[in-house]
This record gives structure tokens, sequence and C-alpha cells, in this order.
């Protein structure tokens, strides 16, 4: 059993430590090695009354209305690890382990929590209000990995941000606090972290802990230091520093070269775990200019591109950065579940294995096809800081076909 949790990393800042008035946001997904993520588009959709909707392993009552959302996810599971919406909603999720051991009783993966949320939720608050209600009626717990030989179960964490706050969203079971936050430069990582500025709870979180011998009621209580294994809760962030040495610099690439730093740790290059898909958000706090979302597709994020993704009607779907789907046959889907490991590749993620042989086996040749990817990425953010320098409004059609060029050029480099 893979007892820690899998060591990704997740960041916010906001001005005055971000530059321009803008909020950005970023994760980085660990998980194990071999695991492929997609990124993935669905349209705003209305639903019949009584509709349901079939996530990783439970069905649940489906929304009268979902937003568009974009995620990067595990292609084997129906959630996602981070992810936004149409309306500037960004939420990502951290594995974490508490005192109580999660369930592996098949309910709401964290990951699916991820999805419920950007589907539900116009605002960083309601789709806060979205996970902990869904907590609370349906429970989180079933495998995280997909491994057939072991149950692999995790608490889950939360980063959830919009145009104006973020939320910090902490569970053990059913049970949570959530801190808000308006300035500053934010890190969470696979381990508890808020301790007692606690903005919003469980109603019934301090009784259960004092039902538990947990906290006395008396001292001040303390979520991290209550819901702990021992020494856990310690400041955990190595990326934090790097955000706050910017001053009031933090820009898109200013996040990049955080989530790509392996010497922090924040990139997870491990025997067990690797950084299998990166995002990188920015946020203007003016409604009026829109919010631009990039995601690499591919895994390590120091020899991958970050593309940008903005919402607009009838956006062009990227099929080159979509797995194979295997519909009621996946092993995922069946029970006993993942009894074998299809080929979940996809076309982006194959031709990156290629460019990964070719900087082990010709470094020559590997550098050079890295600084023109490079500078093919440096291109696309200089772009999208037009964009938002901008006084007129964008052009929906000028940014139609944007995340699909992109991967599309991604491509014809690497061929």
């Amino acid at each position: 059993r893979m007892a820690a949790a899998p060591p990704s990393y997740c960041f916010v800042a906001f001005p005055p430590c971000s530059k321009d008035g803008l909020v950005v946001f970023g994760k980085n997904s660990a998980r194990p090695r071999d695991e492929v993520q997609e990124v993935v588009y669905f349209a705003a959709a209305e639903h019949d009354p009584g509709s349901k909707v079939e996530c990783t392993y439970i069905e649940i009552e489906q929304a009268p209305k979902t937003h568009a959302v974009v995620l990067s996810r595990p292609s084997w599971l129906w959630g996602a690890e981070m992810g936004a919406n149409e309306h500037g909603v960004c939420v990502a999720n951290e594995a974490v382990v508490t005192r109580e051991p999660a369930s592996e009783s098949e309910a709401l993966l964290g990951m699916d929590l991820v999805r419920l949320g950007l589907e539900r939720g116009a605002t960083a608050k309601e789709a806060l209000d979205v996970i902990v209600a869904l907590l609370e009626e349906h429970g989180q717990g079933g495998n995280y990995y997909e491994d057939g030989s072991s149950c692999h179960t995790f608490q889950s964490a939360f980063l959830i941000v919009d145009r104006n706050e973020a939320w910090i969203l902490e569970t053990s079971g059913k049970y949570w606090a959530a801190e808000k936050i308006t300035e500053g430069v934010k890190c969470i990582c696979n381990q508890l972290s808020l301790t007692t500025k606690i903005d919003a709870e469980h109603p019934e979180l301090r009784n259960y802990v004092k039902s538990q011998g947990w906290w006395n009621g008396d001292s001040d209580f303390n979520f991290s230091e209550v819901f702990s294994l021992a020494d856990d809760h310690l400041a955990c962030c190595s990326g934090r520093e790097s955000l706050e040495k910017q001053g009031g610099d933090v820009s898109a690439q200013a996040m990049i070269d955080v989530l790509r730093d392996k010497d922090s740790g924040v990139c997870v290059d491990s025997e067990s775990f690797l950084t299998t898909a990166s995002i990188v958000s920015v946020l203007p706090q003016d409604p009026s200019f829109p919010c631009i979302h990039y995601f690499t597709g591919t895994p390590d994020p120091s020899r991958s591109i970050f593309k940008p993704f903005i919402f607009v009607d009838d956006v062009k779907l990227v099929p080159k950065v979509q797995s194979p789907s295997f519909g009621n046959d996946d092993p995922a889907k069946k029970i006993p579940r993942f009894q074998e490991k299809p080929d979940r590749r996809h076309e982006l993620y194959k031709a990156h294995e290629w460019a990964r042989s070719l900087l082990e086996n010709d470094q020559d040749k590997g550098q050079k096809l890295m600084r023109i990817m490079f500078d093919l990425e440096k291109q696309g953010l200089e772009a999208m800081e037009d964009i938002l320098s901008r006084t007129e409004i964008l052009d929906p059609a000028e940014v139609v076909d944007l995340f699909y060029d992109c991967v599309d050029t991604e491509l014809k480099f690497f061929k």
C-alpha cells in the first residue's frame, strides 16, 4: 500500500503579490509514474429533472444545469485532478492522510468532487458549497489509483479559486474546514495546512472531534493539529518562497517556473511518482477580460509546453490530447476493477515519449528541440499578455482554435 499521499503542489497568488491585477493559480499533479492524463472539455448543458450522472464509482443526482469545464484528468476516471469552468473558477485537489483512515468503500473520489464543484459552482464559494454538500450526502472513498492489486485511499484537500477570492478546503471523511484568502501567496500540498483561521466549517466538526477525544474544547481549535498524524502538519511548501521572492511580479511565467523546479521538490520525479500534468491559470480581477488557462497535457513540466485555453462558444475540441475511450469494456468500469490496464496514451503523450527518448539518446538534438518548444511556449505567453493588455473586447473567433492550434503545432515540431 502506497501510504504516502502523492506530493502534488497547488498555488495561488493575489495582487499585490501578482502582476497587473491578476489572480494566478497553478498546480502540479503528482501521480503514479505511468498514469496518462488527458485534457478534456465539456460544454455547458441542461439536464432533465431526475437525471443521474455516473461518477468514477457511483451514480448521483445530476444538477439541472452544468457549466462548461476544461479538465486535466487521469484518463481512467470521471473527475479531474484540476480544471476550470467558464465563470473563471479553478479547482485543484490534493490527496491527504489524516488520523482517520480514508474509506475503501466506493463513494465519490476527491477528483470527482473537483469536477462536480466546477460544473455546479459559478464562484469559488459556490463550488465549495457544492463540494461539502455532496461530501455530506455521498461521502468520499474508493481507490485513488488504477491498481487491481491494492486499494489506495486518501482524504481530500482542495484549492478553489475565482477572480476575487480563494478557499482552502480540507476534509476528513465528511467533516471539513475552510479558510478564505484574498491576498498574498498560498500553497497547499499533500498534508493539512489549516490551523486556527477557519472561515467556514462542518456544523458538527467541533462536537465530533470532542467526542473522539482529539480536542478538549478549551484550547484554540487548530484543524491540522487535531486531524494530522503526529508531526505531519509542518510548513510543506517549498515553492511558496520562490513566488514570494518575485515581489509583486507573480505572472503566468513565474508560476510556470516554480512548477518546473525539480530542486525544490515542486516538480516531482521520484521512484513512485511523477508530475504527470500541470496547469497555470490567470484570472484578471476585471471581469471584462478573459481568464486564460494553460495546460501541459503531458508529464514533467520541465520538458512540457504550457498551452493556452480560453472559454468561448463552440471552442474547437482537441482529440489529440484525449485518451482512447473503452466505453463499458473499460477495466475501470468492470467489477472487480482494474483487472488489466489498457493503453491510455493519447497522440501528444506518445509524441512526448519520442521526444524524451531523443533527449536521453541524442543530447544535442534533444536540447535543440526543447529550445524550439520553449520558444513556441514563449510566443503563446506573449500573445496572451497582449490579449490582457488590450482595451477592446476579445473577438471569440480569434481564440476558438487556440488550444487546438497550440497542440497541433507542438505535434508538428515533434514530427
